[in-house]
């Protein structure tokens, strides 16, 4: 019987909300991985309010530029979903069964296909996945530590409070988290927001990426992962996130 490959390591990233940018930190992170020489796989295990189910969403396509990643579609983007809803919801509209096994199979080929490999849920960590299933479950099945994004501005401290909290109750292991879309000019509320954080979580800060604007989502991709080899917690990030020193041959 042939030995099992080894699992690559990788990284579950959630969100504290809606569109605090975690494809884009997870596009940009890829890239930057990809520019190191690492075989990076990427995946969006569902994505709902895709226009063509028969074929990737935005939020899968962006990640698999970014990396380029040339992983079946089935491994990239095993679910989707036409109707803009949570998973489990959108999926019972269209009388569609979410196999859970089968995301799980999936991220394993990616895995072991692969130098690191890159996870973007759906939403945050309780967004309703199928049945009394949530995306918390899907990243405590996969074994894979979690990179939370986070907003800037007001409300973002009671929300990355909840999230990394309700992790750790479910014995999700937390990498750090990293806020993005900081302005050039932040207000109070943003300037103090970093400083608090990292004091109040009970996990590290891994980052704080500035705003990035751009003619399309590509270029913002390729602008942020500009900025993550200068960030003062860059040395944090690559021990936390643990990708590897060397490119497999």
């Amino acid at each position: 019987m042939p030995a099992e490959k080894p699992l690559a390591p990788g990284i579950f990233i959630t969100g504290t909300d809606t569109g605090v940018g975690k494809t884009l930190v997870a596009a940009a992170l890829a890239r930057h991985l990809r520019d190191l020489g690492l075989r990076v796989g990427v995946m969006k295990p569902v994505e709902t309010g895709v226009t063509d189910p028969a074929a990737e969403g935005s939020d899968a396509a962006l990640l698999r530029w970014a990396a380029t990643c040339d992983a079946p579609l089935q491994d990239v983007a095993p679910l989707r979903l036409r109707r803009p809803l949570a998973p489990a919801v959108a999926a019972e509209k269209d009388k569609i069964f979410v196999d859970f096994g089968a995301l799980l199979e999936a991220c394993r080929r990616l895995r072991e296909n692969h130098d690191f490999v890159i996870v973007e849920g759906a939403g945050g960590l309780m967004v309703p996945l199928a049945g009394g299933l949530l995306i918390a479950d899907l990243a405590r099945a996969m074994c894979l530590p979690l990179l939370v994004v986070c907003r800037p501005d007001l409300g973002t401290i009671n929300h990355t409070l909840l999230t990394v909290f309700s992790a750790q109750t479910m014995d999700l292991p937390v990498a750090g988290f990293l806020l993005n879309g900081m302005p050039d000019i932040p207000d109070e509320a943003m300037s103090e927001a970093p400083h608090t954080l990292a004091a109040l979580a009970s996990t590290d800060l891994l980052g704080v990426l500035n705003r990035v604007a751009a003619k399309d989502e590509q270029s913002k991709v390729e602008n942020l992962a500009g900025l993550i080899e200068k960030l003062p917690t860059y040395s944090i990030l690559r021990r936390n996130l643990a990708w590897p020193e060397k490119t497999s041959k």
